[in-house]
């Protein structure tokens, strides 16, 4: 993977069906475009936040649920390539008719991975994340993605993805950098973990919130945790 397409829409939470299947449809004519794998995720354990938080990044109202997924592609090119044929062919422009939920409210921008820590096994549960980190603190936030992900990895994670916004367009209603309450000079990272099951993802962090690794250096801490987006979401088609 050398490139990631990230997603957060609202859905009612009675087309769950009716979205996975428009979903799974779609597949096949995704990997015709490029994408490598294509992952949609349903909300499970999305809490609220007093700044941000999943629900409020894309609007959602009574009744909807948050889905979190993403396109992996070999690279920025395919996937530029990729959403060219989208935008062209007659058969998106039909899926585009039956959306099974409010696209305006999607959020969607093209991402370039900076941390991709794997460690094999099935995925059965992701951790999704957003955050705004100044530019300035690349480094220094990825310093902390490392150490972190090699502690997610002990406690059983599966496989552990930083990506750093790259082409992430502002909406007219909703947009990742909106999401966030990002700031002038600041990027926004779109980030999970992935987890074999979410038995094992439940057991995992209480005990990593124990482990003095991931105790925060609040003074040192590369971005404002207090606007930082996470979920727990359940994989419902893979591709």
């Amino acid at each position: 993977m050398a490139y990631v397409e990230g997603f957060v829409a609202a859905v009612p939470a009675k087309n769950k069906e009716e979205y996975r299947k428009h979903a799974a449809d779609a597949a096949p004519l995704f990997r015709e475009f490029g994408v490598t794998r294509m992952v949609e995720c349903w909300g499970d354990d999305v809490p609220s936040g007093k700044l941000t938080d999943f629900s409020k990044a894309v609007k959602a109202e009574d009744g909807e649920v948050v889905v979190f997924s993403w396109f992996e592609y070999p690279d920025r090119e395919t996937r530029d390539a990729a959403n060219e044929k989208m935008m062209n062919d007659p058969r998106m422009q039909d899926m585009g008719e039956t959306m099974p939920f409010d696209g305006k409210r999607m959020i969607f921008g093209g991402f370039a991975p900076i941390l991709d820590e794997k460690s094999g096994g099935d995925m059965g549960y992701v951790d999704g994340m957003l955050v705004a980190v100044p530019t300035a603190n690349r480094e220094a936030y990825l310093e902390m993605a490392l150490k972190a992900a090699k502690v997610f990895q002990e406690y059983g994670a599966n496989r552990v993805v930083e990506t750093w916004s790259d082409d992430v367009p502002d909406g007219k209603v909703t947009d990742f950098r909106r999401a966030v309450k990002a700031k002038d000079g600041e990027d926004v990272v779109f980030s999970w973990i992935e987890w074999s099951s979410k038995e094992a993802r439940d057991e995992a962090w209480p005990k990593m919130m124990e482990d003095e690794r991931m105790k925060p250096d609040h003074q040192a801490m590369p971005f404002d945790g207090m606007r930082m987006i996470y979920g727990g979401f359940a994989p419902i088609v893979e591709a």
